[in-house]
């Protein structure tokens, strides 16, 4: 008799431990899986290749996770491959270990921002904006930018490239590729030109690809928000008559914007781009033009301005005037100024 108390003592013991650990187990069950693990909400980002181990300890390292065990635990009960699929995601503070794995496990991705602000006056420059917000390598973008039938498949060339792209803030996930990234631009670029804006290039004679150049033209000329209605109303003024452009931003263009001040020598560069030897627009965008410039072109201010010159209380502004004669007289006031500004800064430094 007392070997068998033993065993049915024995045998409770061994139910009652079952027992403690199905308690256990399903106790850590529901706080995986239904309790939030976050002392608030934060982005983070897999890269590719990274390991899940690699990726809770990135995780644990950002001091927001209140139970790290539940969190590698969910990992393990989830199964996810040694090597993961990289992704932007984002936590709450109801966020559970379970749900950060299945989101990670299943590509619940959260959309980062692309903002694609001005300026941008190279192709380089376009890709290292791109690639700076996304996943894909700048060299990728840039070859993409240099493959004629890549942007023939967009409608442009390497000479219109920017009039693809509108400035502006892009939700997209951060793993795009450069086709779904370009398929994203140029859907955003028909949706701006609507029915209403290419009337308004109709009634002006051009394209949108023609606004585009000027508007191009006018954001190198002036970041004086007021005023570039003005400064468009000018340019389409010589338009008009036949008049060359005479542009000093198409000269900055031609030299890789590198020249601190334009000069008369470099007025004589050959190029189709250099408004001072070649009437009208110039072949393509000297730059990716913000929409502010763009519906300035639009809806220009409508005036006798043919000439104008940087204001001499060097505001960011400028001096309009009609003739030629009012020009030169504005420009020896300006340039006057700016003598006697470098003469003052020379004397406060000796």
């Amino acid at each position: 008799m007392g070997r068998k108390k033993k065993c049915i003592v024995f045998g409770l013991s061994l139910i009652g431990a079952s027992l403690v650990a199905a308690a256990v187990t399903a106790y850590d069950f529901y706080y995986d899986s239904k309790c939030g693990n976050y002392a608030g909400g934060f982005d983070f980002y897999v890269m590719p290749g990274q390991s899940p181990k690699a990726l809770a300890d990135s995780l644990v390292s950002t001091g927001k996770v209140l139970r790290p065990r539940s969190l590698v635990r969910s990992f393990r009960r989830e199964e996810l491959p040694d090597s993961l699929s990289p992704g932007h995601y984002a936590v709450e503070t109801s966020s559970s270990g379970v749900y950060t794995a299945r989101m990670v496990k299943l590509g619940w991705q959260t959309p980062v921002s692309m903002t694609l602000s001005t300026p941008i006056r190279s192709k380089g420059a376009l890709a290292r904006k791109i690639s700076s917000s996304m996943l894909v390598d700048s060299a990728a973008v840039a070859a993409a930018l240099s493959d004629m039938s890549f942007l023939a498949g967009y409608g442009v060339d390497s000479t219109s490239l920017f009039t693809l792209v509108i400035p502006d803030t892009y939700s997209m996930y951060w793993t795009a590729s450069v086709k779904e990234i370009f398929d994203r631009l140029k859907s955003a670029r028909d949706e701006f030109w609507s029915t209403e804006r290419r009337s308004k290039a109709d009634a002006l004679g051009m394209t949108p690809e023609q606004v585009s150049i000027l508007a191009s033209i006018v954001d190198g000329e002036s970041h004086y928000a007021p005023e570039l209605p003005v400064i468009a109303g000018v340019y389409l003024n010589r338009l008009r008559t036949g008049m060359k452009l005479q542009a000093d931003p198409t000269i900055a263009y031609i030299y890789g914007y590198t020249l601190n001040r334009i000069l008369r020598k470099h007025l004589a560069a050959e190029s189709p781009y250099n408004t001072y030897k070649y009437a009208g627009l110039p072949p393509g965008p000297i730059s990716i033009p913000p929409k502010n410039c763009i519906e300035a072109v639009l809806d220009p201010a409508v005036h006798d301005y043919y000439y104008f010159c940087a204001n001499p209380a060097f505001n960011g502004s400028h001096i309009f005037a009609s003739t030629y004669g009012e020009h030169l007289k504005n420009a020896r006031a300006f340039q006057h100024a700016l003598t006697e500004r470098q003469r003052a800064r020379q004397r406060e430094r000796s």
